[in-house]
């Protein structure tokens, strides 16, 4: 079967990136206007108007490079700082009296989002780097520094260094997210996987070393490896649920995770009759009550209901014995379906579901309850030694479809 990879990128950085881009447009936009409405007070002014030209070539031409991290390089970096402290140098020799009466540098306010790109970037030391950078240009340019042009290279600094770390804890937590996600995914992938090994192979070698054991000969020889190979089998299945996790690709960009899907659907579009898929089940030793309605559900999800109904009856008929007798009813709510499967054998004694699973028997922690938790419903075994067994299977009536898709199961 055809298989395809879906990446899917989850990170917060693509928003604070798009948003330095809008940024530098806007502060470039800013930086001409100041010139253009005071030109007159430049002593100057083609000096001004020089760099400024520069600078919104420059910031144009690439806004491409602010829109992630991995287009952000350390050339464009060192570049772009460059800029912006020669700006910042060059504007007393474009008006000398903006030293004078403590007025705006040249680049103006577009310098922030020189050393913001560095935080983005590389994290707080980045930024702390290049806010000092900026910090010793403006005192040179000051010469002798005032109150507010101290408190303007604080709040730089200062605002730089903690957008840095921000984006490093969100870095972390995403990189934490995806391999959680991953161990999520590939866990419900294996949990499905030993759903259909235990429908299917495991009942399959029960039943050979059962009938070779009474056959007798070559054939109990034949059982004997039969009972092995189920043995070894359910220890494969019941220790190897959560797989060792992978670490998430492409970090600068975000978090990545991947999943596997494949070009088939999960199961036939739209809906259909829940009660056409358990009516074959009715039986000498099995009762069936339905509704007189239809009773609609997804498709996907009806199957995997029904195959969860298999697996119960399956379980009688294996544990309580040939002459029990089983009761299958579905009930039809507004908001829910439940179909309750119940039987009148002996029961379960207390811990026996708890020991089977310890021992790798995943008959009913996976068939049954895995089915009905990867449907966002709910499985309910009510047994007292004595006098049976009843299973409540609740699903939703928007039930949503298993994440992986499986054919008819072996039940």
């Amino acid at each position: 079967m055809a298989r395809r990879e879906r990446v899917v990128r989850m990170s917060v950085e693509l928003p604070l990136w798009r948003a330095l881009a809008g940024y530098r447009v806007l502060t470039m936009t800013y930086a001409v206007l100041i010139f253009v409405f005071s030109r007159d007070t430049f002593e100057r002014p083609w000096v001004a108007a020089g760099f400024l030209t520069v600078m919104s070539v420059w910031t144009l031409a690439t806004l491409p490079r602010v829109l992630s991290a991995n287009r952000c390089t350390k050339p464009f970096l060192a570049a772009d700082l460059t800029i912006a402290l020669t700006g910042i140098v060059l504007t007393p020799f474009a008006d000398a009296q903006a030293r004078q009466i403590d007025g705006p540098t040249l680049p103006s306010i577009w310098t922030a989002g020189a050393v913001l790109a560095f935080a983005l970037k590389g994290g707080w030391r980045w930024a702390g780097f290049a806010s000092s950078l900026v910090a010793v240009a403006n005192i040179v340019e000051r010469g002798t520094p005032s109150r507010d042009t101290l408190h303007n290279v604080l709040l730089v600094w200062v605002a730089s260094i903690a957008i840095g770390y921000v984006v490093e804890v969100a870095r972390a937590s995403e990189r934490t997210l995806a391999r959680a996600l991953e161990i999520e995914a590939a866990t419900r992938e294996r949990e499905r996987l030993a759903r259909d090994i235990h429908d299917s192979v495991l009942q399959v070698l029960a039943m050979v070393q059962r009938r070779g054991t009474a056959i007798g000969g070559e054939a109990a020889e034949l059982g004997r490896m039969a009972g092995e190979q189920e043995i070894a089998l359910r220890t494969l299945v019941s220790s190897g649920l959560v797989p060792t996790t992978r670490t998430s690709e492409d970090a600068s960009m975000g978090a990545v995770v991947r999943t596997v899907e494949d070009d088939e659907p999960a199961a036939a579009d739209g809906e259909c009759d829940l009660r056409s898929l358990l009516a074959h089940h009715s039986g000498p030793k099995v009762t069936f009550s339905e509704p007189g309605a239809p009773v609609m559900l997804p498709a996907a999800a009806a199957t995997e209901l029904a195959a969860a109904v298999s697996a119960a009856l399956d379980n009688v008929e294996q544990h309580a014995g040939e002459d029990a007798h089983s009761w299958i009813l579905v009930e039809d709510w507004t908001d829910e379906v439940i179909v309750t499967v119940r039987d009148d054998g002996p029961g379960i004694p207390e811990g026996r579901l708890a020991r089977a699973e310890g021992e790798g028997r995943l008959g009913v922690s996976l068939s049954i309850r895995g089915r009905l938790r990867d449907l966002g419903g709910t499985a309910e075994l009510i047994s007292v030694p004595g006098q049976g067994t009843e299973v409540e299977l609740k699903v939703p009536r928007a039930a949503k479809a298993p994440k992986t898709p499986r054919g008819k199961d072996r039940t």
